[in-house]
């Protein structure tokens, strides 16, 4: 691509409505002009009267037009040429005057874009708060600002949410590892350390480096679901379902599995199943049970899991689909979850184009359902 001259007038949109309109008018004046100059030489109505008939030679068929006196056709043809010119010259003026006109309504109506544009070249990363905010008539430019504020809302929440899960990620991997050198340093700063206080503080060490590969595990999976599905494949909830509590040993997990078929990425619905049945067990109540079911309604594929958790605020449950949002209400939940099943299962969702509803029910605990176009 050659670049653009340096000493080249730049093209705005300004300048190319003045030479539209300027155009259309030139045309159009032209289209006039020769429509005047051929209905008047080919008038079909009558003209002026005729002039008098003009003196003879007396006993003879000759007439004598007086000295001075143009010929007719001559006359007409001087006429013609005169309503020419004047047209023309008409049509210059105008196209001058249409020139200016048109110059100063394109500035009038592109005056609400270039305040637009000298916003949006204020906006940054860092102030994503400002907004255009047009005012006027409900018209095309108006809706051009509402849908880009419509975008800056958008980017803001994105942009905030990326943020504060970059802040939280930063804290659930700096913790793992800042215990795992506090135990180190205390194990080495200890000169009667024996055999089984070491092995002691090696297995902590260990089950701290599994916590660390399963929250890296889930990263990975909340990262790869929000990108999006590169294909899909013909999958079934209700075997996904029951391969996963086949897996599982605990009875306390009830099912009742229909047939759902569905379409996509057989990983990340499984992971989603996992998270969800996990999820239930581990934020339950001593002695509580929970409910696994898959069918099909309205042409989609279902499955629902709800336990008999702990009571949870209905204005909660939004916040529990954020990365790292645990579902402790004054006491410490059953087993070590990381903050990221239920976010992940959003994903999982939203890269299926499927639809995920959470309800705290009034007893206690949650009832999720999740439904995936077949």
């Amino acid at each position: 691509m050659s670049p653009r001259p340096a000493m080249s007038p730049r093209r705005t949109v300004r300048l190319r409505l003045t030479l539209l309109y300027s155009g259309l008018f030139l045309v159009a004046g032209l289209l006039l002009v020769a429509l005047i100059y051929f209905l008047v030489e080919h008038s079909p109505f009558p003209g002026p009267p005729a002039a008098p008939a003009m003196p003879g030679v007396p006993g003879t068929d000759v007439t004598v037009p007086p000295i001075g006196t143009p010929h007719p056709a001559e006359q007409q043809a001087a006429s013609m040429r005169r309503l020419l010119v004047n047209s023309v010259i008409a049509l210059v003026v105008m196209a001058f005057a249409s020139m200016l006109l048109g110059w100063l309504m394109a500035g009038r109506v592109l005056r609400p874009l270039h305040d637009m544009t000298a916003t949006v070249r204020r906006i940054t990363a860092d102030r994503l708060d400002r907004r255009l905010a047009a005012s006027g008539p409900d018209d095309e430019l108006k809706e051009l600002a509402d849908t880009f504020d419509d975008l800056l809302d958008r980017l803001e929440r994105a942009f905030t949410a990326q943020r504060r899960f970059v802040a939280n990620a930063s804290h659930e991997l700096r913790t793992p590892l800042t215990l795992q050198q506090a135990m180190a340093e205390v194990a080495l700063a200890d000169p009667d350390a024996d055999a089984a206080a070491l092995r002691h503080v090696l297995n902590r060490l260990l089950a701290t480096g599994q916590h660390q590969e399963r929250l890296i595990e889930a990263l990975l999976v909340l990262a790869r679901s929000q990108q999006g599905l590169d294909r899909r494949e013909p999958l079934d909830l209700a075997d996904i379902a029951g391969q996963v509590l086949g897996e599982r040993s605990d009875s306390r997990v009830e099912s009742a599995l229909r047939p759902a078929p569905a379409s996509g990425a057989r990983a990340l619905v499984e992971r989603l199943v996992v998270n969800l049945v996990d999820n239930a067990v581990r934020h339950n109540v001593p002695g509580g049970w929970v409910s696994v079911t898959t069918d099909t309604r309205d042409g989609q594929a279902r499955i629902t899991v709800a336990n008999s958790g702990p009571v949870i605020p209905p204005d909660r449950v939004e916040t529990l689909l954020q990365p790292f949002q645990r579902m402790e209400q004054g006491r410490k939940a059953v087993g070590d979850g990381l903050g990221l099943g239920l976010s992940i299962v959003a994903a999982v969702v939203q890269a299926h184009h499927g639809t995920l509803e959470v309800v705290a029910r009034p007893e206690g605990g949650l009832e999720i359902t999740v439904a995936l176009p077949r």
